[in-house]
């Protein structure tokens, strides 16, 4: 590309006749006139070095913008996989959590007749357990319409693969949120613009290149009559840029203003990336208190309840009810734990896709 940029234009070929005669004596002949010929030219424009060299940096810097655009589409994709297999996972884990809890329902259900026989436990017991099997049934529909999307987002990224098992975890910060704010000006979105900024540099050269004027050459061939004789002429021709306030300047200051645009511009795409980057660094570590809060204390807390209320309702101390509702904030408490630790993972991998490797 760059050799193309910087090479001359193609040259011209040019075939005619000159100087036919339509009226008078001799009109209509190819050979009565003497100043009758049949032309063959050659022509080739050259363009200015300056210009011809700021279309070597125009094409280097579109390449490279081109390059870190590929670099960032990648992380892109790489981001929105991550974020695909993440939530196709976590459904899966809230799907296991409610076979679980129907799995006990069930396991309750056939228990019950024989202690409302035995006068351990009432008879619309068995109702309010059939209630909740119905109410964790609906869960488990929406849980299975959940997983069938999730699956169709990663299908999206990897195809046929994406109907085989989630194995393995979403992986940690690859580096630390301060290492991430000290590499920031690495940002994938912000590599493309030091090539967008010399290609506007390129561009402003090339227009200022139009003040000076390109040139041709030209060589040419007539043929005559053989009473005549043949004839060669050459001639140079020369651009005359004589309006320069009205076709140049214009072009030389719109593309000072586009490099003043893009500089402005990546400042703000900085200062904004910084600022998402910040809000990130907050949340991840807010995540990974209320994650570790639930995990040593939440989890065990509403465990010891739902098995005090199992165990006062076998005792006949305490109803049914109360332990579906012990049994239900467990349940919720564990999909919360879920829910946190997908969008821990979530915004770890779109910390991850901030930067190439």
């Amino acid at each position: 590309m760059q050799k193309a940029a910087g090479s001359l234009p193609d040259p011209k070929l040019s075939l005619g006749i000159e100087n036919y005669p339509i009226s008078g004596m001799d009109r209509w002949s190819m050979t009565r006139e003497s100043m009758t010929m049949q032309r063959l030219a050659l022509m080739q424009e050259v363009p200015n070095r300056a210009k011809r060299d700021a279309q070597v940096a125009s094409a280097q810097a579109r390449v490279d913008r081109e390059r870190a655009a590929l670099v960032l589409q990648r992380l892109q994709i790489r981001q929105e996989l991550s974020l695909a297999w993440i939530a196709a996972q976590a459904v899966e884990q809230r799907e296991i959590l409610l076979t679980e809890l129907l799995a006990e329902n069930q396991r309750l259900q056939d228990s019950l007749p024989a202690r409302v026989a035995g006068g351990t436990a009432q008879a619309g017991d068995l109702l309010v357990a059939e209630q909740e099997a119905l109410t964790l049934t609906d869960r488990r529909d929406d849980l299975q319409r959940d997983r069938a999307k999730a699956r169709a987002a990663l299908r999206r990224w990897v195809g046929s693969r994406a109907d085989e098992a989630l194995q393995g975890d979403p992986g940690p910060l690859t580096r630390p949120v301060a290492q991430l704010r000290t590499e920031l000006a690495n940002h994938a979105e912000l590599e493309l613009y030091p090539a967008m900024q010399s290609m506007a540099r390129a561009e402003s050269r090339e227009a200022q290149s139009e003040t000076r004027g390109d040139w041709a050459w030209e060589i040419a061939y007539s043929r005559r009559d053989r009473r005549w004789g043949d004839m060669v002429s050459f001639q140079v021709t020369f651009d005359l840029p004589w309006q320069k306030d009205r076709r140049q300047v214009p072009m030389i200051e719109a593309k000072r203003h586009e490099l003043e645009r893009l500089d402005a511009e990546r400042e703000d795409v900085a200062r904004r990336h910084l600022q998402e980057l910040d809000d990130s660094a907050a949340e991840l570590q807010a995540l990974n208190s209320q994650i570790d809060r639930l995990q040593t204390a939440g989890l065990q807390l509403v465990r010891n309840r739902a098995a005090l209320a199992l165990s006062n309702y076998r005792s006949a101390k305490g109803d049914l009810s109360a332990v579906l509702s012990a049994r239900a904030q467990v349940l919720e408490t564990r999909m919360r734990l879920i829910d946190l630790g997908a969008q821990r993972d979530s915004l770890v991998a779109r910390l991850n896709s901030l930067i190439a490797d």
